[in-house]
């Protein structure tokens, strides 16, 4: 399988190591947005640099297009490999639109072709953790996702630009994504969030602040924030039932129950983006299913899409059968 890879940064250096360890895959060529880097990046991982990604979905020696670069240009990539009869792997989102997302699925399908969406949260071994304990806290009625990072100064980098990264939850969607995996269908989304400082296309602060009401009754609220004016770091994942509590704070989890609290094992979260790698060669070598589906991507893509109308509204948005 002869891959060509979009972007120099760490998701691509990840994938790029986990192409080079496996025998069923060869690195192409690679395309990023500083010819200078790309020439470094194509030396230490023994490929070619390329002067676009244009170019590289044009070559017809490559079998599949790995998207590593900033959110913004997901879906254009991801659509002219996929015309270009490509395999296509993207890092999440698929595409910072939404209906630009749906068509995607239609053009892979019309190909047939892989569209696979990365989501390595639900390989980590904090999701693995949260499925195998759920159970024992009984019905769920509310859960709370916060992921902080204050960074003073604010880096002038892609995830701190409104245009490159997208709304703060399409951005990282992976919030919402987890939360879906594990509970459901959602039924109304409320959403507030702000940015600090913004010097043309950059900001310096963002918090943003989501709440879900699942179909289940379940409520859930989800908080990212990250920047200058935020001044705690915290990465907590809580799971409120009727009968017991999941905290997980950074890399320490805790069962709680009545009267007793147990210490939960939290697996690493190095070697995900080499797993997904291999999933996807897996698959495609040997038809072994996949563990997201790109219409589960899609699905997550939705919510966050009415977690944006519902910020620049101020409305709470009812997600119907029809956009399920």
């Amino acid at each position: 399988m002869r891959v060509g890879l979009v972007g120099t940064g760490y998701a691509a250096k990840l994938r790029a190591e986990a192409l080079l360890q496996d025998e069923r895959s060869h690195l192409a060529a690679v395309v990023g947005h500083i010819p200078k880097t790309t020439e470094i990046f194509a030396k230490e991982y023994q490929t070619s640099a390329l002067n676009s990604w244009q170019e590289l979905v044009e070559q017809e020696d490559v079998d599949m297009v790995v998207v590593s670069t900033v959110n913004r240009d997901h879906g254009a990539i991801a659509r002219a490999a996929l015309s270009h009869g490509k395999h296509v792997i993207v890092e999440y989102p698929l595409s910072i639109d939404l209906k630009q997302a749906e068509e995607l699925i239609v053009l892979a399908k019309a190909q047939n072709k892989l569209l696979h969406v990365e989501h390595i949260e639900l390989l980590g071994g904090l999701h693995q953790a949260l499925k195998q304990n759920l159970t024992k806290v009984g019905n769920v009625f509310y859960v709370r996702y916060s992921t902080i990072n204050p960074q003073n100064p604010a880096p002038r980098k892609w995830t701190y630009n409104h245009e490159l990264f997208g709304f703060p939850l399409i951005g990282a969607i992976s919030r919402l994504h987890r939360l879906i995996d594990l509970f459901g269908k959602v039924l109304t989304v409320n959403c507030h969030q702000r940015y600090w400082a913004v010097e043309s296309e950059y900001y310096q602060t963002c918090f943003c602040m989501s709440q879900l009401c699942f179909s289940s009754g379940l409520l859930a609220q989800v908080i990212y924030g990250k920047g200058e004016t935020i001044w705690q770091p915290e990465r907590k994942f809580e799971v409120h039932g009727e009968k017991g509590g999941l905290i997980f704070d950074g890399n320490t989890g805790y069962l709680i129950q009545s009267g007793e609290t147990t210490p939960i094992d939290v697996g690493t979260r190095r070697g995900l983006f080499a797993k997904d790698t291999t999933m996807v060669l897996d698959h495609l070598f040997d038809g072994t299913p996949l563990y997201v589906t790109p219409e589960e991507s899609l699905y997550t893509l939705k919510v966050a899409d009415a977690a944006q109308r519902a910020a620049q509204t101020g409305l709470t948005i009812f997600l119907n059968d029809a956009l399920d």
